[in-house]
């Protein structure tokens, strides 16, 4: 009834809990971007189907499993290989693709991010919400910064009730860090361009969660201090102190993250203004 997509790539540590959170599917299909550890073998002998593909963005991944996977079912999930799907999205996932009568074809549904042992309800900025389930023939996802969007507008998505968990930090600290240094060059090139397009302030007041966390995404890229207004928001505004050491931990981190955005901007920034000024100066010679 429902095929599950898994991405990976050295998950030997992660894969065991998302698999088993997803017992319940019958064609659970692993693409992998060249692990050299026993994510493969861990896969096999959970009775996943596998495909190899080098990773060129999440997008490109999951629109790769959608268009060369052979999915048996009408509906699919999208999963990362630390996350976990709990038996109450599991239940609510089945009954969605049980009925003929769903009213959308694609659905969000948010995350609870696992953080030194507990859920950071607050600093984790819940309910955050990505497309990641929907029909086979419908779910199809743009590169957007580091991650990825679905191709239809907010009005034609559904919301799911109930989160996955999101083990983010599971493979430690430093491995968090390396992956957010990647992120934030991505990111930057997202922030150059969004600068450019026209800020839609009515989009800050939407009912829909989804518009108004993308809208305050689109501000934050023209705001100045961007790691301390990071810490304030999370810490302060959306009250990451009440998830005590964890939430003060990840807020700091969060900060940092969005410095290193800053900083990939700037250096971004003046690649292009030397770009320009070597144009110009050999223009000026050739005359």
């Amino acid at each position: 009834m429902i095929s599950v997509v898994i991405l990976t790539l050295n998950e030997e540590y992660n894969l065991p809990r998302c698999l088993a959170s997803v017992a319940w599917s019958d064609d659970v299909l692993v693409v992998d971007s060249g692990s050299g550890d026993r994510t493969l073998a861990i896969a096999r002998s959970a009775g996943a189907r596998i495909l190899s593909r080098s990773f060129d963005s999440f997008a490109g991944q999951r629109n790769y499993a959608m268009t060369a996977g052979e999915l048996r079912h009408p509906w699919t999930l999208h999963l990362d290989a630390d996350e976990v799907v709990p038996p109450e999205l599991a239940s609510e996932l089945r009954t969605l693709a049980a009925s003929n009568e769903a009213a959308f074809d694609v659905w969000r549904v948010a995350a609870r991010m696992i953080f030194m042992g507990r859920w950071l309800r607050h600093a984790g900025m819940y309910p955050a919400y990505q497309v990641r389930f929907g029909r086979t023939a419908a779910l199809r996802f743009v590169d957007f910064g580091h991650g990825q969007r679905e191709v239809q507008p907010p009005e034609a998505v559904g919301t799911l009730r109930h989160p996955l968990d999101h083990y983010n930090f599971s493979k430690g600290i430093n491995d968090w860090l390396a992956r957010h240094l990647r992120y934030a060059r991505a990111e930057a090139v997202e922030l150059r361009r969004a600068r450019s397009v026209p800020l839609r302030l009515a989009d800050l007041y939407s009912k829909d969660p989804t518009v108004r966390r993308r809208a305050l995404k689109q501000l934050s890229y023209r705001a100045p201090l961007r790691g301390l207004l990071a810490f304030l928001y999370a810490y302060v505004l959306r009250a990451g102190f009440l998830d005590g050491r964890a939430g003060l931990t990840y807020c700091r981190m969060y900060a940092m993250y969005h410095a290193f955005i800053g900083l990939n901007a700037m250096a971004l920034a003046e690649g292009e203004t030397a770009a320009a000024g070597s144009k110009e100066s050999a223009a000026g010679k050739q005359h």
